[in-house]
């Protein structure tokens, strides 16, 4: 008898361990990622909303003319950034450089670069 008792116990678990997450069982779906971000996150996610794909201004940028009266522009939010020219289009390393603001410089194939001041995020 007391086998018997146990086999049915076994069994009622088993059948109430099975059903108990199919009973359960919900779809949950994670909400909107703008609504979870904070900070500086979110204020990417709200600039890449209204319509900026380039927020903190991380693209590579062509160089244009780069004369001393007609400087690249590159924008910043601070008085100095750090600028990386490919001197050459088959080049394998890049030259890097301090630009400051109100400096303009010039790199060592010859361009210029100015620093153009950009409200920050």
């Amino acid at each position: 008898m007391a086998s018997l008792c146990g086999k049915v116990a076994l069994n009622v678990a088993r059948r109430n361990a099975l059903c108990g997450s199919r009973r359960f069982a919900t779809k949950v779906t994670m909400g909107d990622p703008v609504e979870h971000s904070t900070g500086l996150e979110k204020r990417e996610y709200l600039s890449k909303i209204a319509g900026n794909e380039n927020p903190f201004d991380l693209k590579v940028i062509k160089r244009g003319a780069g004369t001393k009266g007609q400087p690249n522009e590159i924008p910043s939010a601070f008085d100095a950034r750090l600028v990386g020219c490919i001197c050459e289009e088959e080049a394998t390393n890049v030259t890097w450089m301090w630009l400051h603001k109100g400096q303009p410089r010039r790199c060592e194939c010859g361009h210029w670069f100015n620093l153009v001041q950009k409200a920050p995020l």
